[in-house]
């Protein structure tokens, strides 16, 4: 078998080799991004963001990656401002509160990797919960209080006329696995989760319903790329190249999901099913990102991957009551017409050939 560290050094030889740089001198020259995630351990959510490394993109762009996982959103907010973090993934439920206090630290968002909307509410099959509305007075499960499906499905209730804090209670669960055990043993009536985290419950065979979401759900609760403006000012070559690889691992994902599972299992074996086969690896990795996919691209149109639009923060902040009248310390576009310039042709008839 082959190992992590071996795979990502020919992978990335196989990139310079690509790139036409001469290998010594890019490995010299090649630049650590510490990137910090709000995860408590890394699995297939931010996909898109690290198997740059093993199909060679990061190389390219003269960089290699350091996963932080640190746990929760507030925590990499403030590793990114600290500087603890080169760059860090950004979020609105986060992020809006500290605009409209005046307490923002400065990091603009540059990209976003996954736009809204990618929550929803599961309950056991056969349950007599048919709709968001029927929640009042049950309890409902989050993997955590610090992760982004709490407060955005106290906003959707909120939208809905219920009182998110008095009509329902909330548990905290766990991430995984255990948030659907806690939802088949009755410890929860319903589960708040998002994509991937469902996808993972399923691939261990637990059986999920899914309320019908309400055809009010705002779109809000982007996830984007965020980092001091420091960095802008000595690395925006380095922003730019992180945001390619993202931007061209998301086309890769697109093209070819299951090239870009096995991308991701040999960067991080750990996260596969314990003895599962590799076939069956793949599939647990599918089954949990096949929802997260369909959200690379922009919803809106004549803009390009990873765009940012100021609406969805104004739709959260409005939601949330809070008084912001200028986002424009929060966000930037100016690196997205680079970001996207490469062969997205090239990059598709990559991951049709990927053999892994």
């Amino acid at each position: 078998m082959v190992s992590r560290r071996s795979f990502l050094k020919s992978s990335a030889s196989a990139a310079l080799l690509v790139s036409g740089a001469p290998a010594g001198l890019m490995a010299a020259d090649a630049k650590k991004i510490r990137f910090g995630v709000g995860l408590k351990a890394l699995n297939a959510t931010i996909i898109n963001c690290v198997i740059g490394e093993a199909l060679g993109y990061n190389a390219q762009e003269g960089f290699s990656l350091d996963v932080q996982a640190l746990g929760t959103n507030a925590n990499v907010q403030v590793a990114t401002d600290r500087g603890s973090v080169t760059i860090g993934v950004g979020v609105p439920s986060t992020a809006l509160p500290l605009l409209a206090k005046g307490e923002w630290g400065g990091a603009k968002l540059f990209y976003q990797y996954t736009y809204p909307y990618k929550w929803d509410i599961a309950v056991p099959p056969g349950s007599a919960l048919k709709s968001y509305t029927d929640l009042k007075g049950k309890k409902i499960g989050v993997s955590d209080f610090g992760a982004t499906e709490y407060p955005v499905t106290k906003n959707v209730l909120k939208a809905l006329g219920l009182d998110p804090d008095k009509d329902v209670s909330w548990v905290a669960v766990g991430n995984g696995t255990p948030a659907g055990v806690a939802l088949q043993r009755g410890v929860i009536d319903a589960l708040a989760y998002f994509d991937t985290g469902f996808g993972q419950i399923e691939a261990a065979g637990i059986e999920l319903a899914y309320l019908p979401r309400p055809t009010t759900i705002p779109m809000v609760g982007g996830q984007f790329l965020m980092a001091m403006p420091q960095t802008f000012e000595k690395d925006r070559d380095l922003l730019v190249g992180f945001g390619r690889s993202v931007c061209k691992a998301s086309q890769f994902l697109l093209a070819n999901p299951t090239a870009g599972a096995r991308a991701f299992l040999k960067m991080y074996p750990e996260t596969a099913p314990r003895g599962a086969s590799e076939d069956a690896a793949v599939k647990a990795v599918l089954q949990s990102i096949s929802r997260r996919i369909k959200l690379y691209a922009p919803p809106y149109a004549d803009t390009k991957m990873g765009g940012i639009n100021e609406q969805e923060f104004r739709t959260e902040a409005a939601m949330n009551g809070l008084d912001i009248k200028d986002y424009a310390a929060l966000y930037t576009n100016e690196l997205i017409d680079k970001i996207n310039n490469f062969d997205a042709v090239k990059v598709k008839a990559e991951a049709a050939a990927y053999k892994g």
